[in-house]
């Protein structure tokens, strides 16, 4: 069965905007993959006290499912499990986008583990390799390293304006150069507009595709955007499949302009490299301003209400594939 996506994401608020990664202090979450009792139990005896979290995982499969939807901040895997081999699992992990690259992976094993396969370990992206009986003390003060490099590079790439799947701007890239290219803009009296664009994936089954399509779309247009945007733009992604566009010296008829030209550099490369199927349509939302220095909104709040209007055109299934803010009826606005 196919895992899916759904390719709507709910909309940032101002501050969202501005500190996405602000979050409260918590304890670090241990996910153990286990099907041995004593083990387990050994393991959660030495965490606990030491102020872990810890949620269990009896086969492989749960530990999979688990490590997707609780984002644990390290993970343990017993290296034979029931189902699926603990090595295995590291190495499904390492290869899924959703999991994050800076989790720890530890890979524990009954007994004095072959160099083979300790090195099959580490090859699968597995961070320690230990063996049992476990020295606690030993297996703190790593994993205590372990958090401190997580979340020292989680830190760097928070602060990061740049998105690191795509290599466009993030939420906080995108809110920078909003304030950035607002502030030229109003100095110069010039237009400016934001968009919100997706590949409209509209079928008649809604708006769920399989996550490796999702993926392969997501770099497919990143690609596009990063080599046929104008010089002059700042193209960021908002989130799953959407993106955003802050065009300088841009009026609305502008941002439609722009959209077209997308559209149709889209067809062209997807048309070239694809199945023999269809490529998608730009779906796109826009807010526009003809002299920004009269603006009643900063550039920040148009990026909103081009999200807004892209994803009211979405939900409603509109015929029009480019929606402006200002057309909206008023029970859509935020």
């Amino acid at each position: 069965m196919n895992q899916t996506i759904d390719t709507t994401v709910a909309l940032p608020t101002l501050p969202e905007l501005m500190t996405e990664t602000d979050r409260p202090s918590r304890p670090p979450l241990a996910l153990l993959a286990n099907d041995q009792e004593w083990s387990a139990r050994s393991l959660e005896s030495i965490l606990g006290p030491n102020g872990y979290a810890v949620l269990r995982a009896h086969t492989g499969r749960q530990a999979l499912e688990m490590a997707r939807s609780s984002l644990p901040d390290v993970v343990i895997v017993d290296a034979r499990l029931p189902d699926i081999d603990g090595i295995d699992v590291c190495r499904t992990l390492r290869q899924d986008p959703r999991f994050s690259a800076t989790t720890p992976i530890v890979i524990t094993s009954a007994g004095e583990g072959a160099r083979a396969q300790r090195l099959a370990a580490y090859r699968a992206g597995a961070w320690e390799y230990c063996t049992q009986p476990l020295d606690g003390e030993a297996l703190v003060v790593k994993l205590d390293t372990f958090m401190r490099c997580k979340r020292e590079v989680d830190r760097v790439r928070a602060e990061s304006l740049v998105d690191q799947r795509t290599g466009l701007y993030n939420m906080r890239g995108l809110a920078r150069r909003a304030q950035e290219i607002g502030n030229d803009a109003f100095r110069r009296h010039d237009a400016l507009a934001c968009l919100a664009v997706a590949p409209d994936l509209a079928n008649g089954n809604g708006e769920e595709i399989a996550a490796a399509t999702a993926e392969r779309l997501t770099e497919q247009v990143s690609e596009l955007f990063k080599k046929n945007g104008r010089v002059s733009d700042a193209i960021g992604r908002l989130g799953s499949l959407e993106f955003a566009i802050i065009a300088p010296a841009t009026n609305a008829e502008g941002a439609k302009r722009l959209v077209a030209r997308l559209q149709g550099v889209l067809q062209e490369t997807l048309a070239e490299g694809g199945d023999g199927s269809a490529p998608p349509r730009i779906r796109a939302g826009y807010c526009a301003v003809p002299n920004f220095t009269e603006s009643p909104v900063d550039a920040v709040e148009m990026i909103l209400r081009a999200a807004t209007a892209l994803h009211h055109a979405r939900q409603t299934h509109e015929d029009a594939l480019v929606t402006s803010f200002d057309e909206l009826p008023a029970r859509a606005m935020p």
